[in-house]
Formats: structure tokens, sequence, C-alpha cells
């Protein structure tokens, strides 16, 4: 999956959240981080350590059932980082 694939993935994602399909959307998320973690693995150490921050709201608005904060985190914050793990 290439960086274009990813980005279209987490908006997708995003809109499942927003629509309140959160199941589906937590199945969708888990695909997309999995394929996310080998980019992550290749980017420099500065941005490795802003993905695990990013990762770890995402994960706390996910246990937390904020749907809408994690869409916010997957279609803003997460495309922000895979934009600049792509052209790093």
């Amino acid at each position: 999956m290439n960086a274009s694939s990813h980005l279209l993935a987490a908006r997708d994602c995003a809109g499942l959240f927003r629509l309140g399909r959160d199941v589906e959307g937590a199945l969708r998320m888990v695909e997309l981080l999995d394929g996310l973690l080998a980019l992550f693995e290749q980017a420099p150490e500065p941005l490795r350590a802003q993905s695990a921050q990013v990762l770890g709201a995402l994960l706390a608005a996910q246990q937390g059932q904020d749907w809408i904060a994690l869409a916010d985190y997957l279609e803003y914050e997460l495309v922000h980082l895979i934009d600049q793990a792509a052209s790093a």
C-alpha cells in the first residue's frame, strides 16, 4: 500500500466513525494501522516519536468511545503524519 492509499484509507475510516459505524471503522482502522507500521518504521526518529503520540491518542479516543475525536485524529493528525513520512 502506498502513501496515497494510506491517505484515502485514513479519510474513509474517519468517515465511518463520523457516521456512527464504529465497528466497521474499528476493523478498517486495524488494517490501516497495520499497513502504516512499516511506513513509520522507516521514518526519521522525530517522526516516529510523533507517530507514537498520535497512535496513543487514537487508542485513547477509541477506548473512550469518542468517535468524533477519533475521526479527527484519523483525518487530520494521521493524514499529516502520512504526508510527512512519505516525503521523508
